[in-house]
């Protein structure tokens, strides 16, 4: 938010530096985050001054330029080379001397140099009006009033607006200060309590008064809930032209463009006094009757930005007796504006449901200053005086004239709010005592009523305006801000507590696996939450009716919270590969969200993501893509890692994946994971292989707390290791083979591991031969070779009887 300092001091009387005040509206909670210099003329015409022309003739060298001989006040005419086609003898005209700088429409500057033009020198500059900011004209130079005393500096002749404009960065609860008026309150307080007592000087609205009567505006308010408030009156005979220089330098200075006298005066007492306004044209008002109403769904609309929008039936509209004129509180409409032809005006100001405002400007993207004060809850009872403000401001750039009495609907007026403050509860949240008479004052300087005052406390009345303070420990917050929290002691003392935690607490088990992920390559990624509806139909698993849908969603692709991690990590996947990263591994621990109809449930996931090589190119190390086996292997040592290896492993298909296995500890289910299918992979607009795993991390928390660990000695006797080439059915696993042989062997047997695979020529058809390695320890001996034979006996034996399976 921008506040002009030369504007706020129409309010409070100060000769502060902007520095000093910048400092105080800070320490206020009003932070000040850049102060910036303003001037109505860039440059403030800083080297310009009054010239004279004594000569002017033709450029012997060019047929539109002339040369000139300038008194500009100093012992010896100077020599300028000048373009214009007006300039002559005899004239009195701006010139901007070497070293000069000015300023083009963008705002770069420039600057006057000694120096030749086609042959003859130049030593300085004949200015038009547009190259100083005094106009647009460049039709010719500038010709000024013939009575100015040469070498007189511009600056001294033309009314020049320097000002200083603090940005504020407003937290989103103080409504009461997104105005100069506002802002002005504020500083007064923080003045206060400097020992500086000043008074806040409100713009008087006396001079108001009804002209005639001879143009009534009915106003039928259909939506009373939505519209607490509404005030309006016409005002006819107006000349819609530019406003003139103060109000537009005001505008100006704060950032907004100045479009006529009428917009501009709302504009103005909008940023004044915090109370938005509306002008309409009164002959676009069909049938003189306004009714303030929702309209239907789906009903056409087209704003003033000339975007034709679609409205929502709780929309609240400004509508003539036949159609839509204005989306309350957020935008006008195309056709219901002031433009130039405009004679007469109904203007309103009113007090619409912040809630109402909100949520229609989230549904149509818009967001306007009209809007933005409004959701956040202006000063009901400054309706109509903002009111009568503009209207006289209208008409005095205007030159209108009040033709109807004032409309003001407020059937149940917004009552002020009272709160018990009692000073001992200050003492303890402020940990110190504050005085009370100073307690007394701030109050005093915000606007509090004191209504009674006891030994322990005092009574109080909350403006409306402050719909943020609602409780003592609000109130007490605003004593604070404004005494000073520069002034609270700090305590010598400090005081911590250590709690007990369980080396099983959900963040720590993330720490040991992500950062096992990240030892493996792979990078934590966090996604929105909220994502797109349309997510639903890329699979049967997941329904629409079971989306956790916003009430005030920022677009309607985050307008619902996800029921699975798979597709936000597939937009980061795409968003990568489209930026030539195509070797990718990603993690992230995150949520789905899920409605079953009154049951409502979150669920924590672990999520992998593998697509590319495995590895980045390098010279020592050929490159392999990532494959299923291998996000296998980074399951395994995952689950491993927090000791979990006893499992069944089951293959299983669904819509998401072409290829998959599910690992599960009796009836519960750890982790789903396979190849993603290609049909949803095309939704991403990604055309290569994406494995993808999903854990069920409650489930894996709870069986690793079950889990304990137990340690004994490194075995002092050899290990035994045996191999297997065993030609099998195409439709035998190794998990089988694993089973067959943990069953036929549980003592001595260590470790089985499969080390080759072959399917292809010399095998009969259907068939495929596995390569096994068996190891063998006896912890308390060495291993024979009659003990190691006769386990492999029993393996052969086992395998040809339950697999059918061959030694190669």
């Amino acid at each position: 938010m921008k506040i002009s300092y030369n504007w706020i001091k129409q309010f409070i009387k100060t000769d502060w530096s902007p520095e000093q005040t910048s400092e105080l509206l800070t320490d206020l909670g009003l932070e000040v985050e850049g102060l910036e210099t303003y001037q109505s003329v860039k440059g403030g015409l800083e080297g310009i001054i009054v010239g004279e022309v004594l000569t002017c003739i033709q450029h012997p060298n060019a047929d539109r330029l002339k040369v000139t001989t300038v008194n500009i006040g100093l012992e010896n005419p100077v020599q300028i080379v000048c373009g214009a086609p007006n300039v002559a003898a005899g004239q009195k005209v701006p010139v901007a001397t070497i070293g000069t700088t000015l300023y083009t429409e963008d705002g770069e500057a420039w600057t006057i140099k000694k120096g030749k033009i086609r042959g003859e020198e130049s030593h300085g500059m004949i200015c038009a009006e547009d190259e100083l900011g005094l106009g647009k004209s460049h039709d010719g130079i500038m010709v000024l009033e013939n009575d100015l005393v040469v070498g007189t500096a511009l600056a001294d002749i033309f009314e020049i607006e320097n000002d200083h404009v603090f940005e504020i960065g407003l937290t989103p609860n103080r409504a009461d200060a997104m105005s100069h008026f506002g802002t002005a309150r504020d500083l007064r307080a923080g003045l206060v309590q400097q020992d500086i007592i000043t008074q806040l000087i409100t713009p008087s609205v006396s001079a108001f008064h009804v002209d005639n009567r001879s143009l009534k505006i009915d106003v039928d308010i259909h939506k009373k809930e939505l519209a607490p408030r509404y005030c309006g009156i016409t005002i006819s005979d107006i000349k819609v032209q530019d406003s003139p220089a103060w109000l537009q330098h005001r505008l100006k200075a704060i950032g907004l463009t100045p479009k006529n006298n009428i917009i501009d005066a709302t504009n103005y007492v909008l940023h004044e006094l915090g109370q938005p306004l509306h002008a309409f044209d009164t002959a676009k008002i069909i049938g003189n009757k306004i009714e303030v109403k929702t309209v239907a769904s789906g009903t056409k609309f087209t704003t003033l930005d000339g975007v034709e929008r679609e409205l929502h039936e709780d929309d609240l509209m400004i509508c003539n007796a036949e159609a839509p004129m204005c989306i309350a509180g957020v935008y006008g409409g195309l056709h219901s504006g002031v433009t130039e032809t405009t004679t007469s005006i109904f203007l309103e100001s009113a007090y619409f449901n912040p809630v109402s405002i909100r949520k229609t400007a989230k549904r149509h993207g818009l967001n306007t200053d009209a809007s933005f004060r409004f959701e956040r809850g202006i000063d009901p009872n400054i309706t109509e005086y903002a009111l009568k403000r503009a209207a006289l401001l209208i008409i005095e750039i205007s030159g209108g004239i009040i033709t109807s009495d004032i409309v003001d609907f407020y059937p149940n007026k917004i009552e002020d709010l009272h709160v018990h403050l009692t000073f001992d509860k200050v003492t303890k949240l402020v940990g110190q005592e504050i005085p009370e008479e100073t307690i007394k004052s701030i109050l005093t300087s915000l606007d509090f009523k004191i209504n009674n005052v006891t030994e322990t406390g005092l009574g109080l009345t909350i403006p409306a305006y402050r719909n943020d303070v609602q409780r003592q420990a609000d109130v007490i917050e605003e004593i604070l801000r404004v005494y000073g929290y520069n002034k609270i002691e700090t305590t010598t003392k400090l005081n911590a507590s250590i709690s007990n935690s369980s080396r099983f607490e959900d963040y720590k088990l993330q720490n040991v696996v992500g950062n096992q992920l990240a030892g493996q390559g792979f990078y934590e990624i966090m996604a929105n939450s909220l994502t797109s509806p349309d997510y639903t139909a890329l699979s049967e698993q997941l329904k629409a009716e079971h989306n956790v849908t916003m009430l005030n969603p920022l677009s309607n692709d985050l307008s619902v919270m996800r029921q699975s991690l798979l597709f936000s990590g597939l937009e980061a996947i795409s968003y990568n590969i489209n930026r030539k990263a195509t070797d990718l591994k990603f993690f992230e621990f995150g949520k789905s969200y899920h409605n079953y109809g009154d049951n409502k449930e979150e669920l924590k996931h672990l999520t992998l993501f593998s697509t590319g090589n495995k590895t980045g190119e390098t010279w020592s190390t050929p490159q392999s893509p990532s494959d299923f086996f291998y996000l296998k292997g980074i399951i395994n040592a995952t689950l491993e890692r927090l000791g979990i290896t006893r499992f069944n492993t089951k293959p299983f298909k669904n819509d998401v994946f072409s290829e998959g296995l599910m690992l599960e500890q009796g009836k519960t289910k750890l982790v789903e994971f396979g190849m993603v299918k290609n049909a949803i992979l095309k939704h991403f607009d990604i055309s290569q292989t994406v494995l993808y795993a999903d854990f069920n991390w409650d489930a894996i928390i709870e069986i690793a707390k079950r889990n304990t660990i137990s340690f004994k000695a490194i075995s002092k006797y050899p290990e035994v290791r045996r191999d297997f080439a065993l030609l099998l059915d195409d439709k035998v696993l190794f998990e089988d083979i694993h089973t067959i042989a943990k069953q036929t062997e549980k003592k001595l047997l260590k470790n089985i591991n499969l080390f080759d695979v072959y399917q292809g020529e010399n095998l009969p058809d259907g068939k495929k031969s596995y390569a096994v390695s068996f190891t063998f320890q006896d912890e308390n001996k060495t291993l024979t070779d009659k003990q190691v034979d006769k386990v492999m006996s029993k393996l052969k034996s086992n395998f040809e009887t339950k697999l059918g399976a061959e030694l190669r």
